[in-house]
């Protein structure tokens, strides 16, 4: 494969996006502004806002920033590591808004394949450049000219269709998974509303209980009724095991070493976390064997800022003898399963709860021990827990297999990004578009 050298800026247009601040955000609206958080820097592409409070905006809009599908975006403000140089493509036409922090890449027809071009920009020889020319204060920035001034290598027009093609391919599995994963997390938390919110888990002749007339029993401590023969008890008196995790400085961290360590930025905030950028250390036997995370640990971060502490995870898939982070706290249970807690702690009323019980300053906030222990817990009968149980397991088995899919297909596509982008390998047929 022959490849040729260009200045990106005779293959694509960059142009700045429009200037928002100051004005005013209402919680409703028709358009939504781009920001950095809409780059998925764990797992790459487009992530959508999640914003309650400024996701709209309603202030005067030059047409030429609204977005289309597919369009190509990428970052000119670096506020987390490495970010220059990510990529993300537009979900929706019409929707978004194109803002300051963010460029807007579009392809020149004939001289390169937006596929490719998507693919382009994220590898390390695009990165590094954007590094080096980035104005170094404490948040890096780039411009639309220092990304056209970067130098690349690639081949003819066809080449680079079928090396688009192929990493498109892969992509859209890795996003296939997550869509199923996301419906399997969207269907646990609807039985547990269902079952545990509502109270309509199935009688003995499998109907609703509560709408069938079930019985239920004042409980004091928490002010409402329950069902019968449920009963409310302290998460202290429930718990069978609070361990927090491994010491690591970033000296003992490096991409070189065999074990996995799961930090508090690897946990997503909605009962889930993401192995794609996950740090790597050495530990002893005695570590291994003391803090090697399992299937089915349930995870809660107890310090750092205020957004981030009280994020919880369940574990489904992780490679053998992972290890995780001092600042998150590994717990099990009687009574219930880590999978019914995890998914109580990512409910409104939970969060609430445990907002309330967060202490420290405006930068470190931690959550303790006994103030957790404290929390009331509804327990189910045991019935009911262990058909809640069956049914979540097998959500927990699919999501393993899922999950360990995803990260196989995500390290074959990044081991061949740079090699299908330097050159060391080509594609030497048609790709088909099936």
């Amino acid at each position: 494969m022959g490849l040729k050298r260009y200045k990106l800026g005779d293959l694509i247009e960059v142009t700045r996006g429009q200037s928002l601040a100051g004005e005013f955000y209402a919680e409703e609206g028709k358009y939504i502004r781009l920001t950095l958080g809409n780059f998925d820097y764990a797992n790459g592409g487009f992530k959508p806002n999640t914003s309650k409070t400024n996701l709209y905006y309603t202030g005067p809009i030059k047409e030429q920033f609204i977005l289309e599908e597919g369009d190509i975006i990428t970052p000119l403000t670096e506020q987390t590591p490495g970010l220059l140089g990510s990529t993300a493509r537009i979900p929706i036409s019409g929707t978004y808004i194109q803002s300051q922090d963010v460029a807007l890449v579009r392809c020149k027809d004939g001289m390169i394949d937006p596929a490719f071009c998507y693919y382009l920009l994220p590898s390390s020889s695009v990165k590094k450049q954007l590094a080096a020319g980035a104005q170094q204060t404490k948040i890096r920035h780039t411009s639309p000219d220092k990304i056209k001034d970067v130098v690349v290598d690639i081949p003819d027009i066809s080449e680079q269709r079928q090396i688009g093609q192929l990493l498109d391919a892969i992509t859209h599995k890795i996003e296939l998974n997550r869509s199923i994963n996301q419906n399997l997390e969207a269907l646990a938390k609807q039985l547990y509303d269902y079952w545990f919110v509502q109270f309509d888990f199935p009688n003995e002749e499998g109907k609703p209980y509560k709408s069938s007339g079930g019985k239920m029993v004042w409980n004091e401590t928490i002010k409402r009724d329950i069902p019968e023969r449920w009963e409310v008890l302290y998460l202290g008196e429930i718990t069978t095991k609070y361990q927090q995790g491994l010491i690591r400085s970033n000296s003992q961290l490096s991409d070189s070493y065999d074990y996995g360590y799961l930090k508090m930025g690897d946990l997503y905030g909605n009962g889930r976390y993401s192995l794609s950028k996950i740090s790597r250390t050495s530990a002893t036997k005695e570590e291994l064997s003391a803090y090697s995370l399992h299937k089915g640990d349930f995870l809660i971060n107890v310090r750092n800022s205020k957004e981030i502490v009280g994020k919880t995870c369940i574990v489904n898939y992780v490679e053998d003898n992972t290890l995780y982070n001092h600042m998150l706290v590994r717990m099990c249970f009687e009574k219930v399963s880590s999978y019914y807690i995890n998914l109580l702690f990512n409910t409104k009323h939970m969060r609430k709860a445990v907002d309330g019980i967060k202490k420290g300053t405006t930068t470190v906030i931690a959550l303790y021990q006994d103030d957790l222990y404290r929390l009331p817990i509804i327990v189910p009968n045991n019935e009911t827990m262990k058909k809640f149980s069956t049914i979540s397991n097998r959500i927990l088995d699919n999501q393993a297999l899922l999950d360990e899919e995803e990260l196989s297909l995500v390290k074959q596509r990044d081991e061949l990004l740079p090699l299908l982008m330097n050159g060391q390998v080509s594609l030497n047929s048609d790709l088909s578009n099936d």
